[in-house]
């Protein structure tokens, strides 16, 4: 599967952004789906993920509350919608697909990789 990260961009802090993944080559509905994160000088960090049918989120504890995971298989896309951004959440984001049933945060459980899309917040 290929994956095409999108929507990133500038924004004030406490504004939203929606990032989206496309897939194509295969279904996205056959894997577990992840969001990532890397800032500059810092390890890629896990943000989001979700089951294949949807059913079930796992979010990283500095985002959640403000960001949501969502996926619409029929599309063949993924979703973050990310509000109440702070400086902090700036970073390429990245999304990922895992042939594993299991929805992991561990970076290394993912097998397909999108190219990123840079997310900057200003104070």
């Amino acid at each position: 599967v290929q994956l095409q990260a999108s929507g990133g961009g500038l924004v004030q802090a406490g504004g939203s952004l929606r990032l989206s993944c496309a897939a194509s080559g295969r279904t996205v509905s056959n894997y577990v789906m992840g969001w990532f994160r890397q800032a500059p000088g810092k390890e890629r960090e896990f943000v989001a993920a979700i089951s294949r049918s949807g059913g079930t989120t796992f979010y990283a504890n500095s985002v959640k509350g403000r960001f949501m995971i969502s996926r619409d298989n029929a599309k063949n896309t993924v979703a973050l919608q990310m509000n109440t951004l702070k400086p902090d959440d700036t970073a390429v984001y990245y999304c990922a697909a895992t042939d594993s049933i299991v929805v992991s945060r561990s970076g290394t459980t993912y097998d397909y990789w999108g190219q990123g899309t840079q997310v900057t917040v200003s104070s």
